[in-house]
């Protein structure tokens, strides 16, 4: 039982951050140098939007799909380019 939660924690902890480097990638690609600016602009929580590119927090459904709509993604899109990625890549 325990193994299963180790596992199940790695991999959740393994999928923030390969959303986290994700979201940040797309907001400079956007042009925004800054995380604030980009929150501020798109009205999200500044606080909030640093966990997410830091990789700090488990992001809501409503959050996640506020994001994709700003980046103009489909949940498929978006988690197909996770898994072309390295996580430990911040590229």
């Amino acid at each position: 039982m325990e193994f299963s939660a180790v596992k199940e924690e790695q991999l959740l902890q393994q999928l923030i951050e390969q959303m986290a480097v994700k979201f940040t990638e797309l907001r400079k690609k956007k042009g925004y140098t800054s995380y604030e600016n980009f929150a501020f602009d798109h009205e999200l929580s500044r606080m909030q939007y640093w966990r997410i590119e830091n990789g700090k927090t488990n992001i809501t459904l409503k959050t996640l799909c506020k994001l994709l709509v700003i980046h103009k993604l489909t949940p498929e899109e978006f988690f197909s380019s996770l898994a072309k990625k390295d996580p430990k890549s911040k590229k």
